[in-house]
């Protein structure tokens, strides 16, 4: 096989990724190579007849949870650079584990929640599969996976920063794409299915198809890469609550109810500073604080005191008090769009003092400013679960 220098590679591996086709129409994905013998079924595509009840609470479902930032279609890109449910490479690489599991877990430390019962989300292993066979009626089946056949990390570390850093981030920071070091998506995803996804990219994305700009081994390589941040799985998860609605409810609403109001600063009229809010909150100063995230994250990790109200349940704003002149904060993690609604919620309701923390509580915690929670509530990718598909 005749290799080019690795200086033309990353040359060319580095214009892909700044984008060399126009946004929003990538380069398509090259007809992949003849997949080698496989053990993993291919099941048959989902039903696409509207007869299928199925498909039309997948669709509700979607739409109250998902929507918000993988868009209306499952598309992604509505918030937080969320990325595609829909797209047909994605949909002939994710087996039903990988799907499932990342939606059960989500990605801890991104905006992407846990939205299982197991974690203290919404959704039952029913309502899990019903959302996946949503999904899969948009593309093609699951196919056979071309496998890996062992990569150089050491190599794939300098192909990594050339064309694929710039959007994909690395260990401690995060870019616009999926974080590819988020260690429970290394526990889900396969070295066969890393490597699909660099070779035939996401079309209709700006993930292009690196099949053809750089060899197999070069991609090998890339996969080695990448595994190699794999880190072991975090400590089996603290039991949520029976009831994930009932978890956050033993607190008081409002912090510090003999402090005197603070102060805030709004940007655009929406956006309060966060170092202003961990002042207030230092201060002791009167206000109530509102997580808009699912219950899960709220369960992990959270601004003190802080209100566990999901976006996608706005009938719990009947917990806030009638206005009275105390501020009303929400944040999340997207960082503006979760808390966003809940705002918007509110002001429609007549709340006078009502703004979104600025960034999110990822950016918070980033300052150094105060958290609580269970960081052991984190799950574990590797525990086994029975998924039954009868939910809960």
């Amino acid at each position: 096989m005749f290799v080019r220098p690795i200086a033309v590679i990353l040359l060319a591996a580095a214009a892909a990724c700044s984008g060399s086709s126009s946004e929003g129409s990538p380069a398509p994905a090259p007809t992949p190579a003849p997949a080698a013998a496989s053990t993993r079924p291919t099941p048959a595509p989902a039903p696409t007849g509207q007869d299928d009840p199925r498909l039309a609470r997948g669709a509700a479902l979607h739409q109250k949870y998902c929507a918000l930032c993988h868009g209306p279609e499952g598309r992604g890109y509505a918030a937080d650079n969320a990325p595609s449910l829909v797209t047909s490479t994605f949909l002939a690489s994710a087996d039903d584990s990988f799907f499932t599991r990342s939606i059960e877990l989500g990605r801890p430390g991104t905006a992407m929640a846990g939205y299982g019962t197991d974690v203290g989300g919404p959704l039952g292993d029913r309502d899990i599969a019903d959302l996946v066979h949503w999904y899969r009626s948009h593309g093609p089946g699951l196919r056979p996976l071309p496998p890996v056949a062992g990569g150089d990390a050491a190599r794939g570390a300098q192909l990594y920063a050339a064309a694929c850093q710039t959007c994909h981030g690395d260990q401690a920071n995060r870019g616009t794409a999926p974080h590819l070091a988020n260690p429970t998506f290394l526990a889900l995803a396969s070295p066969e299915y890393i490597r699909y996804a660099i070779a035939s990219g996401r079309p209709g994305t700006p993930m292009e198809a690196f099949a053809g700009k750089l060899t197999d081994a070069q991609i090998d390589d890339l996969v080695a890469f990448v595994r190699s941040w794999a880190k072991p799985p975090p400590a089996p998860p603290t039991p949520p609550p029976t009831s994930a609605a009932a978890a956050p409810k033993g607190e008081a609403v409002v912090l510090n109810p003999k402090g005197k109001p603070p102060t805030f600063t709004l940007r655009d009229d929406r956006f309060v500073p966060a170092a202003e809010v961990a002042k207030a909150l230092k201060d002791k100063r009167r206000m109530i604080i509102i997580d808009a995230r699912a219950p899960s994250d709220w369960l992990r990790e959270r601004i003190p005191g802080a209100l566990s109200i999901p976006y996608y349940e706005p009938a719990g704003l009947s917990r806030i008090p009638p206005d009275d002149g105390t501020w009303v904060l929400a944040y999340c993690a997207c960082p503006h769009h979760a808390s966003g609604v809940i705002v918007d919620e509110l002001r429609k309701r007549g709340y006078k003092h009502t703004a979104v923390i600025d960034e999110g509580i990822l950016f918070w915690k980033k300052q150094g400013y105060p958290v609580e929670g269970d960081p052991s509530a984190a799950p574990d990718p590797h525990a086994g679960h029975d998924h039954s598909g009868h939910g809960h």
